[in-house]
Parts: structure tokens; sequence; C-alpha cells
């Protein structure tokens, strides 16, 4: 007897629940009972609890590095149990399995004609014509009884191995035709200076922006020295990586190593050779930054 032909699909799991518990362990378990053949990647369990805009960030510049077969396992979910519905969104690069509670925005952000059209005191946006979402509420493809504070098991995980096994996401359940929306801020960009904030930091402390390269020549900025203040600090020039051969004068006047850079996804970053720029300036999300120019 033969079953059904699992597909090439990896299931990719993003959660902030860390992995003390076994809350990971058992999603795994759910998925491998429905599908022994499934491919099941972390990205991260370090998402920092309830961290929805965290967990977008880090899905939305990731999400990409990997085949567009892939199934994003998503769960950052403040409002588990609550009426937010749980969905599967198809775009062309890949099908994410999440709590429509904002986590997926920096995705579908990227699918949008123009973040302006977006009306500013809804929390959701109509789906472009390009992607397709549907609630997971076929009690089929679930399992039962279905936990109030844990779908990440019970709805979550079968949806992905359901899917990984070529169930159709329109199986799944009805269409949903707009989700919530709540982007990053962006930042304000004029001519000589970008203002913007730390959206992110990583585990080593590095502070990770909303501002990127291309905010930096629309501010006219690819032909000058830029200088990067942030908690009353100036940071002159940008490095090009975290360890700069010719960085061997503390750049500030107590001693500290910082330094500023745009990183691997293309944010600029303030970080501290070889230490902890978040720690030693005591700073967290939301703190301003701004880039500015000089002659």
């Amino acid at each position: 007897m033969t079953g059904p032909t699992p597909l090439l699909a990896p299931i990719v799991l993003t959660t902030d629940f860390g992995l003390s518990d076994a809350f990971v362990g058992v999603m795994k378990g759910v998925i491998l009972n429905i599908n022994p053949y499934a491919t099941i990647v972390d990205l991260t369990h370090e998402i920092g609890p309830q961290g929805l805009r965290q967990g977008s960030f880090v899905l939305g510049v990731n999400h990409s590095y990997f085949p567009q077969s892939a199934i994003h396992v998503a769960v950052v979910d403040p409002g588990v149990g609550t009426s937010r519905k749980a969905i599967v969104l198809v775009t062309p690069e890949a099908k994410f399995v999440a709590p429509d509670n904002g986590l997926l925005s920096e995705v579908v952000k990227g699918y949008l004609e123009t973040t302006a059209s977006v009306k500013r005191y809804s929390p959701t946006v109509p789906l472009p014509p390009t992607l397709k979402a549907y609630e997971l509420a076929n009690r089929q493809y679930r399992l039962t009884p279905v936990s109030s504070t844990f779908h990440g098991r019970d709805i979550f995980s079968p949806a992905a191995a359901y899917l990984s096994l070529g169930i159709r996401p329109e199986d799944m359940g009805p269409s949903v035709s707009d989700i919530v929306y709540l982007p990053l801020p962006k930042p304000l960009v004029s001519m000589g200076r970008v203002s913007g904030e730390v959206i992110y930091i990583d585990r080593f402390g590095n502070l990770i922006t909303n501002i990127r390269e291309a905010d930096v020549l629309i501010a006219g900025g690819n032909e000058h020295t830029p200088t990067v203040s942030i908690d009353r600090r100036r940071i002159s020039g940008l490095s090009q990586t975290f360890h700069d051969d010719n960085a061997q004068v503390p750049t500030q006047p107590d001693g500290l190593f910082l330094l500023a850079l745009f990183g691997s996804n293309g944010y600029l970053e303030v970080a501290m050779r070889d230490g902890d720029a978040a720690r030693a300036l005591g700073l967290s999300v939301g703190a301003p930054v701004s880039l500015s120019f000089g002659s």
C-alpha cells in the first residue's frame, strides 16, 4: 500500500518559543506524524516573546533565501485562541502558515504597488492579485481537540504538513481578501539627511535600523562622508566590516569602539567592535538614529 507522494518542499519554522520548552519539538513531531518524509528547517525560535515586529522583520528579510516551494510556519501569536484568523498566504515565492496578526506584513509589503495607497487608519490591507490567502478552517487538516493556547501544534503544524503532501491551499478553508498589515516604520529621507530608528537587535547586540543604502542615495550622500548619530554620539564614516584593520583608535571619548556599516541585509547597523552595542549604550528597539552628510 502506498501513501501520498511527498513533495520536496521544506517546512521552515520561525517562532518566539525558544528552545528550553518542548513547544518546537512537539510541532516537529506533529509534522512528521503527518509527513514522515518532511524536511524541517529552523529559521529561528529566538524571536522575543510576543515580538511581532521582530518576527515580521526576520521573516521579511530572510524568506527569499529558501526554495520557492518552501512552506514557512511562523508563530508569534499573542492573540492565540482569540478571534484572530489562522491563514495560509500563497505568494509567488513561498507559502506562509501563520496567524493573521501583522506577522506577515514585511512579506506582503514587497508585493504592494505602494504603501501610500494603504489606508493608514485601517489595520488591514487588500491582497494584490499576485497573492492569495485562505483561512485554516477545515477541521480535516488540524488536530482535535484544538487547544486555545497552542495553535502552533494543533493548527499551524498540521496545515504545513498537509500542504507538504500536496493538499491545495484552497482546500484549507475559505479565501481571505485582506490581512492585517503592520509594516515597519519608514525612515524620513531629505536632502543630506536620513532619520530612522532601531528596528531589531541581534544576539551580538548590533543595532539594526530601518535605514537602507537606497535611502542614502536618495538623500544625495553617495559622494560625501556620512555621520551617524545615535544616543548623543556621533560616528564618522562607515565601516566595511565589524573589524576593519584601520579601526585601531577608539571612536568615542569614553573609549568605546563604535562603528556603523550596512549589514548583510542592506540595513544600516550600529555595532561595537568585539562588544555589544545595545548593552553598552543601553538602547532598545525604537531608539532614534540619523545619518547625515557633510560637504
